[in-house]
């Protein structure tokens, strides 16, 4: 059986023309807020949410993100931090980084009312993601840092847990830059080498469709 096109598509910038392309994906995954949608095209199949600290709560606070059009269409959320190593961080955190004193906090239960109140799948992605990603991370001498970025998480998730054999996983918006705790240079050297094993690519700059190249 022929695979699924599997469109991730970060709140970076999307390249030119790329909507309609994307928009005829089998399956779309954007995050939070869905910044993305617009040049990077409307469907929404999956949100992944940052459900822990501010911007969790930011979604759920008020109805903008919940009657958001992106969020009215899709089908599945994904919370993408594991609720115990979130918890398992805290103490440490609040030495290291007393700044980040509701980093750690969890809304996943409000996530999981707002699903199941509106007849969605919502799921967590395991903390053997997170952990088996920070494992490959080491191997590219990451700066310092407090977790790896949502999208790479999600990225590491769809690979292990989501994808089938024949799934093409195509990458885009995700300029590896942002919140200087991340390893976005650690990140973007792992996802080269994603690609250059061929297990996922990157949308191309300029195209006609999804099959050509990389």
């Amino acid at each position: 059986m022929e695979g699924r096109t599997i469109v991730i598509v970060g709140n970076g910038e999307v390249p030119m023309g790329a909507a309609a392309t994307i928009d005829a994906a089998d399956v779309v995954i954007r995050f939070n807020d869905c910044r993305s949608v617009g040049a990077g095209g409307t469907k929404t199949d999956i949100i992944a949410v940052c459900n822990t600290g501010r911007p969790a709560l930011a979604m759920l606070g008020g109805g903008r993100w919940k009657n958001s059009a992106a969020v009215r269409q899709s089908r599945e959320i994904w919370s993408v931090r594991a609720a115990e190593k979130f918890t398992g961080m805290r103490a440490a955190l609040a030495e290291t980084h007393p700044d980040l004193d509701d980093f750690c906090d969890d809304y996943t239960a409000g996530f999981v009312s707002f699903t199941a109140a509106t007849g969605r799948k919502h799921r967590v992605i395991p903390v053997t993601v997170h952990e088996q990603l920070d494992r490959e991370l080491a191997r590219y001498a990451p700066t310092p840092y407090v977790v790896p970025s949502s999208g790479m998480v999600l990225i590491a998730d769809v690979l292990s847990d989501f994808a089938m054999p024949g799934d093409d996983i195509v990458l885009a918006g995700f300029g590896h830059a942002g919140w200087g705790l991340h390893p976005f240079g650690a990140e973007r050297r792992y996802v080269e080498a994603l690609v250059a094993e061929g297990r996922l690519r990157r949308l191309p700059s300029s195209f006609s469709d999804l099959s050509q190249g990389a």
